[in-house]
């Protein structure tokens, strides 16, 4: 650990961090958090606060394992650049040539008044850069009301027993739109998944777990914990408006919990694995570093560097397109399995250009940003509401306003 000081910090403005995050955990608003600040690969503080189980009286220590749900995302975009370095696939190859399933996907032209769709053929396919940033027209099925989410929830396409059944339920389903011209927050990254099975010859947790969580010493970044972990798995809230509290969830976008004691029957890309606070950092400076941690190198410099880029059209960017999930702009974009911030200023934020992040469902948050050498890892567990995306916000402003000598 360094000292706030010997890394640009100044300690006393820091203490307004802790005293928010404690604030948030003695209202109530989270069962417990932690929070882990780095920088130049230091980690200026690691924070506990609360509870990890209410129930059981279990306090939040820095070892409690997370189900990170999207904060999976930027861990099955790095596998799929791992086979990109290979020469496995290109980002303007159709997602056709790996997944044939999808050559006979028509798209949604029109909704008729009676809720009804009027379809038409592809106009091309969706192209693997597409697939890497949700812009290639696939739909969720989580909460939203589209009537492709719908169909995406009646054919439980996020319930498949297999990687290869929840293709070929996808398959049955229309784009939303013409593959390049929208964005909207998808199922893409388990298409991912599935392709890294394709092109690696193994099953996609095997793959992580010897190309991505064994090097970077992520021990404790799964698909499920195993019963000899089971403890060490916080549980999740939701607030209950009735009641007027936290109370602990008991199904996520109306599917029951799964059992994370064992294995799941199909492996999500999207949003299966659990992960420690220290894990998901080892994961995040791997990526500020360019690619490497601690003499062990995932990926060169450029792949990082492109997968921080935006590849989203300005076109889409400027549309009203967007989805609550994240609302786009010329400041903000999305790159390979990133959402990145083009122009930090313009965005309202403090924090450096070319920074990347994204969130998890259950409130879960991290950054990493380039520009000043930093990253920063969030864990709660909560469903809605004041979550993530307030707690993201706040810990940007709480984090840079102590930052007294900004860069590299």
């Amino acid at each position: 650990a360094a000292s706030p000081e010997s890394v640009g910090f100044d300690s006393a403005r820091l203490k307004k961090l802790d005293d928010y995050m404690a604030k948030v955990v003695a209202d109530g608003r989270v069962a417990g958090m932690t929070t882990l600040l780095a920088r130049h690969g230091q980690i200026v503080g690691f924070k506990t606060y609360g509870k990890a189980d209410l129930e059981k009286n279990k306090p939040m220590t820095e070892d409690t394992i997370f189900r990170i749900y999207s904060m999976t995302k930027p861990i099955t975009g790095v596998a799929m650049m791992i086979l990109f370095e290979e020469g496995k696939w290109r980002l303007d190859d159709p997602v056709t040539r790996y997944v044939p399933e999808f050559k006979a996907l028509r798209v949604v032209k029109s909704i008729n008044p009676d809720g009804s769709l009027v379809l038409e053929d592809m106009k091309r396919p969706p192209t693997m850069r597409e697939i890497m940033s949700h812009t290639a027209g696939f739909g969720y099925g989580l909460a939203e009301e589209h009537p492709v989410d719908k169909l995406y929830r009646e054919k439980q396409v996020l319930s498949s027993t297999s990687l290869k059944e929840m293709i070929d339920r996808t398959a049955q389903i229309p784009l939303m739109y013409q593959p390049g011209t929208s964005w909207y927050y998808s199922s893409a990254v388990d298409i991912q998944g599935y392709i890294v099975e394709k092109l690696s010859g193994q099953k996609f947790g095997d793959f992580l777990a010897e190309r991505v969580f064994k090097p970077l010493k992520m021990n404790d970044t799964a698909f499920y914990t195993g019963a000899e972990k089971a403890d060490r798995l916080a549980a999740v809230y939701v607030f209950d408006r009735d009641q007027g509290k936290i109370v602990e969830a008991k199904s996520l976008f109306g599917v029951a919990m799964p059992d994370y004691t064992k294995p799941p029957a199909a492996e999500s890309g999207g949003g299966g694995l659990v992960s420690t606070t220290m894990d998901y950092a080892r994961f995040s400076q791997m990526v500020l570093n360019g690619g490497a941690l601690e003499g062990v190198r995932l990926l060169s410099p450029a792949t990082v560097e492109l997968m921080g880029t935006n590849v989203i059209p300005k076109s889409v960017l400027v549309s009203s397109n967007g989805t609550s999930v994240a609302q786009f702009n010329e400041a903000v974009g999305f790159g390979l399995d990133f959402q990145v911030v083009n122009d930090a200023r313009a965005a309202g934020s403090l924090q450096g250009d070319g920074s990347i992040s994204w969130g998890g469902a259950a409130g879960t948050w991290f950054w990493i940003d380039p520009t000043n050498d930093l990253i920063f890892v969030g864990m709660i567990q909560r469903m809605g509401g004041t979550g993530g995306d307030d707690l993201g916000t706040m810990a940007r402003t709480l984090t840079y306003q102590a930052l007294v000598e900004p860069g590299k």
